[in-house]
């Protein structure tokens, strides 16, 4: 009796595993139709290099030593991948083969899509189709700031192009399938989930990145990125890595952004994005407090161009940007994308907080330039130590007239010449950093700084705004005992 109990209960067991393990493998989605359907609409982009530049250390047959990766001494980055040696982002280094990427079908008379940084500098374009055919390709125009690039061939018989989805759509957890040429193995399919959205990645501050840990490697450049609709919702760029291959951190384009870029080059050739005119940071919870808000949100306004839209608009340092042209402003890298995106020209209405109060703005959108002037970098002189107030732990002078131009400061403010212990230096201030603002008055010179400071109450927190090496920042300062 007992031996036949347990073959029972034995037998239940591998029943509810094997039930559990059906449930489980039936809940997964099924790639294969999605796969085979959208194959045909994904190409392979061989650019060949209009100089074909082999690198020294290649020629010798040494290995090449890239300054990435555990033993290279540099941090983390996130990468082009493509087919080619690790180098600069604005100037890849090339060797003598052609560099290879993915890309994908937009319409019938054969538009495609791919990356910038695939055929940049690239002396010709040959595109593989999924019957193997080949054709050369004409590039129509790029455009680096989104690493959108649009090429376009003549084929011989009407082409399978792709369907568009909805970026702004898409959810955190979300099954979404990249197809694309990783080492050159063609029509790869990787799958995966959305691991967030909006990311803003070093020097890409218009492109609010889709983050997934979709399998990505060199060559899947420019690949459509689907949802399990079949529809394309971003193109892959971008990959966090160490060692140059997948880690589990890949990024995409939102086809949102990607679309934009396309039709302005299709229609003109070139891109054109929104301006405002402003320096912005995050609010953290101390910068909150200090501006009088319950929690960190929008981003903190801490420069004001000259002549800028913003200038122009009403605008001012200290402001506070929570909502851009009906959508909300969460961080300060939420910006960026609102105000590229923006029709130059057109006018639209910004909400901000200031000294406490919402207020509702209209901005006239400028043009970015191609170039902006970097702020300047220069490095402090000495100066002598002057009195120390207590409540700050620093001490302040007045900025010498042939001071200014070095430290991009035209008029007011004080210079930090001594820093102890305390409040000031916990806070994150410099000696050389140029106090402009605190409390939201202005610092005018020494007697002003001293007439703002001396009524501020112990252990309030107050916003300062300074300057550094010509870039503006705001701090927040939880003061001390006089």
């Amino acid at each position: 009796m007992t031996r036949f109990l347990y073959k029972y209960v034995f037998s239940l067991a591998l029943t509810v595993v094997a039930a559990f393990s059906l449930h489980a493998a039936s809940s997964l989605p099924d790639f294969t139709e999605l796969a085979a359907k959208n194959s045909p609409t994904v190409v392979n982009i061989k650019a060949t290099p209009e100089k074909q530049e082999v690198m020294a250390d290649n020629r010798q047959g040494a290995p090449f030593n890239s300054p990435f990766g555990p033993g290279g001494g540099l941090p983390d980055f996130f990468r082009y991948f493509y087919d080619e040696q690790p180098g600069s982002k604005k100037k890849p280094r090339r060797d003598a083969r052609p560099s290879q990427g993915s890309g994908f079908i937009i319409s019938q008379d054969g538009y495609i899509i791919t990356n910038h940084h695939v055929v940049d500098g690239a002396g010709e374009l040959l595109v593989t189709l999924s019957d193997r055919s080949e054709l050369v390709a004409k590039l129509i125009g790029s455009d680096e700031r989104s690493d959108i690039a649009v090429l376009k061939i003549d084929a011989p018989y009407e082409l399978q192009t792709v369907k568009l989805g909805d970026s702004e759509s898409l959810k955190v957890g979300e099954w979404v399938l990249a197809i694309g040429s990783p080492f050159g193995f063609d029509y790869s399919v990787t799958a995966g989930i959305v691991s967030a959205k909006s990311r803003s990645l070093p020097d890409d501050n218009y492109v609010p990145f889709i983050q997934t840990d979709v399998a990505i490697n060199p060559g899947n450049s420019g690949g459509p990125l689907f949802n399990l609709q079949g529809k394309v919702v971003g193109v892959n760029s971008q990959i966090y890595s160490r060692t140059g291959g997948y880690m589990g951190l890949s990024f995409a384009i939102p086809i949102k952004v990607v679309l934009n870029v396309y039709e302005q080059i299709k229609r003109t050739g070139t891109v054109s994005r929104g301006w405002l005119g402003v320096f912005i940071q995050d609010v953290t919870q101390e910068l909150a407090e200090s501006f009088g808000m319950t929690k960190p949100a929008g981003a903190l306004i801490s420069k004001v161009m000259p002549n800028s839209p913003a200038k122009k608009g009403g605008i001012k340092p200290g402001d506070i940007v929570v909502e851009f042209a009906d959508s909300s402003v969460d961080r300060s890298s939420d910006l960026p994308p609102l105000v590229g995106q923006q029709v130059v020209g057109s006018k639209v209405i910004v909400h901000v907080i200031r000294d406490g109060k919402r207020m509702r703005l209209g901005i006239v959108i400028g043009a970015l330039k191609d170039e902006t002037e970097g702020p300047a970098n220069s490095q402090p002189r000495k100066v002598d130590e002057s009195k120390i107030y207590k409540k700050l732990g620093i001490g302040v002078t007045a900025i010498a007239s042939d001071r200014r131009i070095d430290l991009a400061v035209e008029q007011g403010g004080v210079l930090v010449s001594n820093l102890e212990d305390g409040p000031a230096s916990e806070a994150g201030l410099q000696i050389g950093d140029v106090i402009l603002k605190m409390a939201g008055s202005s610092v005018l010179g020494v007697q002003s700084f001293e007439n703002i400071l001396r009524p501020l109450n112990p252990n309030s927190v107050l916003p300062v705004l300074i300057q550094r090496n010509g870039s503006p920042l705001y701090v927040a300062v939880r003061l001390g005992m006089e």
